[in-house]
């Protein structure tokens, strides 16, 4: 009698632990089945949206390109802020870099210069020069890793002239809180968005630029939404070349054309008499927006081809999560049945027909799988996107340093592809779910019930 009950109590713990092991299996194969799609379609939709931006900040830039035919930027080379062992095709139609010396400067005497130049219209002058304090930056390309030394922020010195300020765009426009600069002030900045949030200022405030006091009157947002996004103060030129000990020297110069025919021959002029210069027209601008859709063009083609080959991944995935699982469902109702062929005899010994056994066994498994089911997607709720990352391939959307690539002396694209795409679980694949669950369970179950309701009642009685 004592062996009888511990037989008993042994074939129920087994059983026990042969359900939680049907759960776990078909949980995680449900889990697999609605977590992979979601990512498929959290991808896609990333890829979408990564396009769409980009088409539009190229539309963006086309239209400043064009607003932009009668100027000719005039940049002197600094050498500073590029990643070290930067390939030079990483960077093509910039300034030289690399150079020990420094930043380079012209004297301020060439703005009358250059407006002499027959065709010239007008000569904005500017100072550029980054702040003493650097911090260090490692960014991923295609080509590998790079390390970037770049400064907190970088001085903007501009001619607070109303004509200036009026004619051209000399100043930013997005100003979030306070206002822009004016006409003759000084020890005053403005500053960009992400500096404030940097040094914890507002307007109103006191800031030191180069050991120099001044107050925050305005904050602007950056729109350049790059890898290299700049911590901008623009200030007075005179106040800035007065604090960075650069009196009388300018770094940048604007130089508009009375005509776009005259801009070839006045780059030319400036181009051999200025060899400190770096000349770039409205053609040069152009020419690198061309070369970034190119570009564009190639890494959407691997991103969309990625995409493909994840979904191939996953078919495969889905397929074998299924095939598994409905072998050790099958298994384990087939190992059940067997141990309880005795149970079954007696079952049928006392008046239940085929049928009676047959759906009390096909019951148990659905019931099982529907268990499954709910774990599966408790479990692809909370693990989805370490699921897809771990099953699938990695889609990594033009390059893996999280942006485009861009280009000096064009205007920044402004998309980024350091979106993470998240995966989010709809209620048609959790009820999906719960249906391949319940089907699983039925198909698994089906021959083991059919094989236990064609089990003789004599023959199982005398089952050990």
């Amino acid at each position: 009698m004592l062996g009888t009950l511990t037989r008993a109590i042994r074939n129920v713990s087994r059983r026990k632990m042969r359900t939680l092991l049907v759960v776990i299996a078909l949980g995680f194969s449900m889990a697999i089945m609605i977590s992979i799609p979601a990512g498929i379609m959290a991808n896609q939709e990333s890829t979408q949206t990564l396009t769409e931006n980009y088409n539009n900040a190229l539309t963006s830039m086309q239209e400043e390109i064009n607003k932009t035919a009668t100027l000719i930027e005039c940049r002197t080379s600094s050498g500073q802020g590029m990643p070290s062992g930067t390939p030079p095709g990483d960077f093509q139609g910039m300034p030289p870099y690399g150079s020990e010396q420094g930043p380079v400067f012209v004297n301020e005497t060439v703005v009358d210069e250059i407006r002499s130049i027959e065709g010239v219209k007008d000569v904005v002058e500017f100072l550029e020069e980054s702040s003493q304090e650097t911090t260090s930056e490692t960014i991923s390309t295609p080509r590998g890793e790079f390390t970037m030394s770049r400064p907190i922020y970088t001085i903007t010195g501009v001619p607070l002239n109303s004509s200036f300020i009026n004619s051209y765009s000399i100043l930013p426009t997005a100003i979030t809180t306070g206002r822009n600069l004016n006409e003759a002030d000084s020890r005053v900045v403005l500053m960009s968005s992400n500096l404030t949030s940097y040094l914890g200022k507002r307007v109103g405030d006191e800031v030191e630029i180069y050991g120099e006091p001044f107050t925050v009157v305005g904050i602007y947002e950056e729109t350049s939404q790059g890898r290299f996004v700049t911590r901008t103060v623009y200030m007075n030129i005179t106040d800035a070349q007065m604090i960075t000990g650069n009196i009388g020297n300018v770094s940048r110069l604007d130089v508009y054309a009375q005509s776009a025919s005259d801009v070839d021959g006045i780059a030319d002029v400036i181009e051999a008499a200025y060899t400190d210069l770096y000349v770039t027209t409205y053609k040069d601008r152009l020419a690198n927006l061309e070369r970034m859709q190119e570009m564009y063009t190639e890494t959407l083609n691997n991103a969309q081809s990625t995409i493909a080959q994840t979904q191939t991944t996953a078919t495969q995935v889905i397929i074998i999560a299924i095939a598994a699982t409905s072998l050790i469902v099958l298994f384990v109702m087939l190992y059940t049945v067997r141990e309880r062929t005795k149970e079954i005899g007696t079952l049928k010994a006392i008046g239940f027909s085929n049928w009676n056994v047959m759906s009390q066994f096909m019951l148990e498994g659905i019931l099982i799988s529907l268990i499954a089911g709910a774990v599966g997607i408790v479990i692809g709720s909370v693990a989805a996107p370490f699921l897809t990352s771990l099953l699938l391939p990695h889609v990594n959307i033009f390059g893996t340093s999280g942006t485009m690539r861009s280009f000096p002396g064009a205007i920044n694209p402004g998309a980024t592809a350091s979106q993470v795409a998240t995966v989010t679980l709809e209620p048609q694949w959790m009820l999906l779910a719960f249906g391949v669950a319940v089907l699983l369970g039925a198909l698994g179950s089906l021959y083991p019930a059919w094989r236990a309701s064609r089990t003789s009642p004599m023959e199982a009685l005398k089952y050990e």
